[in-house]
């Protein structure tokens, strides 16, 4: 399998379309991807829980490796901020996903103070060893923040803690992109969809990760929704359109 930290190389990014279940993933693999990410939101929708630490923490795993053992490429697992209210339980949390299967995780800060935070990703790297990627997310942006400081700071402080990369969503300038690039000391992950900059834009600027997140899956429940509607008002079935072939997709798995 290929090394999942060797494919984090600024200027050449390795782009995550994220999935959310067995299928998702191993249609991204078949779509080329040299990897696997899998979304928190999406997984816990497809689990019948809202985003944001509900989800139990032993369906996550579960899901992590389902994922796992559908694909042959490398899988990292977004585990929200590490299922757990101490950097213990952040440990346990590791060590479950690492017994999955997983190569890399995703575990995000929310508004949690930078020395919490940078405990519970000391913790993450203590019990994976050096085989697992962390990437330490910093939500300043996403959470409609401003402090370019701030998330350098944080990003200093996680990468000391152990992070290997650090993914800041929330920023799709790409003036503040090709800042961070530079002072981020790491490499850097954004956040993509409708009006971000293209890959071959942010390969220009450095970046060594693209994640599309939880976009598909919401675009992907959007074709739910809007056949739903359909079908129970006009009796018609036109958002059906664009369908994978039945055969096709039940082959994938």
């Amino acid at each position: 399998m290929t090394d999942f930290r060797s494919l984090h190389v600024p200027g050449s990014p390795l782009v995550l379309v994220n999935a959310w279940d067995a299928a998702s993933a191993r249609i991204a693999e078949e779509a080329g991807s040299r990897a696997v990410a899998t979304t928190s939101a999406g997984v816990a929708w497809s689990l019948g829980a809202r985003d944001g630490d509900v989800l139990d923490r032993d369906e996550a795993v579960a899901a992590v490796r389902r994922v796992v053992a559908a694909v042959r490429v490398p899988v990292t697992a977004d585990i929200e901020s590490g299922f757990g209210a101490d950097p213990e339980a952040v440990a346990e949390t590791i060590r479950l996903v690492v017994v999955a299967g997983a190569v890399g995780v995703n575990i995000e800060d929310g508004v949690r103070p930078v020395e919490e935070q940078a405990a519970r990703l000391a913790a993450a790297r203590g019990a994976a060893g050096d085989a697992l990627f962390i990437n330490a997310r910093i939500d300043e942006y996403l959470l409609g923040g401003h402090d370019f400081g701030a998330v350098l700071a944080r990003a200093q402080a996680f990468v000391e803690a152990g992070a290997d990369g650090v993914f800041v969503p929330g920023v799709v300038d790409p003036a503040t992109i090709e800042k961070l690039v530079a002072k981020v000391p790491a490499p850097l992950n954004v956040l993509v969809g409708p009006g971000a900059p293209t890959v071959p834009q942010l390969a220009r600027l450095g970046v060594a990760r693209v994640s599309l997140g939880s976009g598909v899956a919401s675009a992907a429940y959007a074709v739910m929704r809007k056949a739903a509607r359909e079908a129970l008002s006009a009796g018609t079935y036109a958002s059906l359109t664009e369908e994978i072939p039945y055969g096709e997709l039940n082959s994938l798995l």
